[in-house]
């Protein structure tokens, strides 16, 4: 009963896999469809653009501001009726009779008016314009190591799925190796030969291994699927590596240091920068600001004509000596920004230093548990190799057989995980210590 039960799960689970369309990719095809969609990069991306249009608005400081407008009035105010006519230049001697004055008749008046306004000496807005320029930077190397970032991730989802689809291997042939030790001893069995909880023993054992198996094919769903979003594909297609899992070359110099020229560092650097420029720019605001300004006005009774003109020409040269505490509570906060910056900066690098070293250690360990892995792995090969022939020439107890097959099962998932380790660390010191 128990037999049938595990061979209508494992059918079902299978034929729920082979319902999944599986998709051969290699790693340059995911880096290159990650490069391409990758949403985290496309946020980025969109954030240097937002910082270099904040920068883009602070040309308003060189350049001129344009405003053009058309006013329509009627009024029999005293002072607003005179001064129409004035502006339309049509004053006569009786428009100064004293009762024309108190009581005017409802006049019209239709003025077009184009101002200029142009900054001739901002302080506070030069260095503000500084600040923009460097978030514009920062933002970019922010993205730069961002990409680093991405690709390492690449890496090792590539190596997760590719340590996923290895585990299925061995699982599937330690499943045929219980299988061909379950019909051997159920032979034995049947001769009188094998007793009762011998064979239950290889029975549990090969449930086991199902269940392992199930297991190693969700892992293997859960990688795709991690992978998939990362390229910001559909999650339907079960991917699978074109290549197996190796060790890489190791070409790693365990001398590398933290370099202050890697671009989140670089990032950090610059943003400093920035609020450094926005204290200089909020101390600017205690000097006075020159502009210039100038319009030209039309003026008529009819709409959208131009009968009477003039023009104003004027430069301003204003200081707000005092706004409550405001600025000087401003000043205060942009310097408490900067130190922030300054301190978070010094934070980060300690802490970066800390995980390169950290990163270091594992590597070493990494290769140290490779090495003996795979020398475990050939002890657990050759043991398993002489209980098999003790145990078919009857020399051996089904329960040592079992023991050595499953340190031979695990023996070899472990020595792909060691590699999977040892690849990453590599990557990841690597990561680490990039100009």
């Amino acid at each position: 009963m128990k037999k049938i039960l595990i061979l209508t799960y494992t059918l079902l689970f299978c034929s729920f896999m082979q319902a999944q369309q599986i998709e051969l990719i290699s790693k340059e095809e995911v880096l290159t469809q990650v490069k391409e969609n990758n949403l985290h990069l496309k946020i980025l991306e969109q954030e240097v653009i937002m910082a270099k249009a904040d920068y883009n608005q602070t040309n308003a400081i060189f350049l001129p501001n344009l405003k053009a407008s058309h006013t329509a009035i009627t009024t029999t105010n005293p002072l607003m009726a005179f001064g129409s006519k004035l502006n339309q230049e049509i004053i006569t001697q009786t428009d100064f009779d004293p009762n024309g004055l108190n009581n005017p008749s409802r006049i019209e008046n239709y003025a077009t008016k184009f101002e200029i306004q142009q900054p001739l000496l901002n302080l506070d807005g030069i260095f503000k314009r500084q600040a923009a320029r460097s978030i514009v930077t920062a933002t970019q190397f922010k993205l730069n190591r961002a990409e680093d970032y991405i690709e390492l991730e690449i890496e090792k989802a590539y190596m997760q799925l590719q340590l996923a689809y290895k585990t299925l291997d061995v699982l599937e042939i330690t499943r045929r190796t219980v299988q061909e030790n379950l019909r051997f001893s159920q032979d034995r069995f049947d001769q009188g030969y094998l007793q009762k909880p011998d064979l239950l023993m290889v029975e549990v054992r090969l449930i086991e291994v199902e269940n392992q198996l199930q297991y190693a094919k969700s892992e293997i769903e859960n990688a795709s699927n991690y992978m998939s979003v990362l390229m910001a594909a559909p999650v339907t297609v079960t991917l699978k590596p074109t290549d197996s899992l190796v060790p890489l070359p190791i070409n790693l110099a365990l001398d590398l240091k933290l370099s202050e020229n890697r671009a989140d560092l670089q990032a950090m650097q610059i943003a400093t920068k920035a609020f450094q420029q926005n204290y200089r720019a909020d101390k600017m605001t205690f000097l006075p600001r020159l502009n210039a300004f100038g319009s030209y006005e039309l003026y008529d009774d009819n709409i959208f004509q131009g009968a009477a003109n003039g023009y104003v020409l004027g430069a301003e040269l204003s200081w707000t000596i005092l706004e409550g505490s405001k600025r000087f509570g401003k000043l205060q906060k942009s310097k408490a920004d900067l130190e922030k910056s300054k301190f978070e900066y010094e934070k980060y690098k300690s802490e970066s230093e800390l995980e390169i070293n950290k990163a270091k250690r594992m590597y070493l360990d990494a290769e140290n548990n490779l090495r003996l892995t795979k020398l475990a792995l050939e002890q657990a090969e050759e043991s398993l190799r002489i209980r098999s022939n003790r145990f078919k020439e009857g020399l051996e107890r089904t329960s040592d057989l079992l023991l050595s097959e499953t340190q031979y099962a695990q023996k070899q998932l472990d020595y792909y995980n060691a590699i999977y380790q040892q690849n990453y660390t590599n990557l990841y010191v690597v990561f680490l210590t990039k100009n």
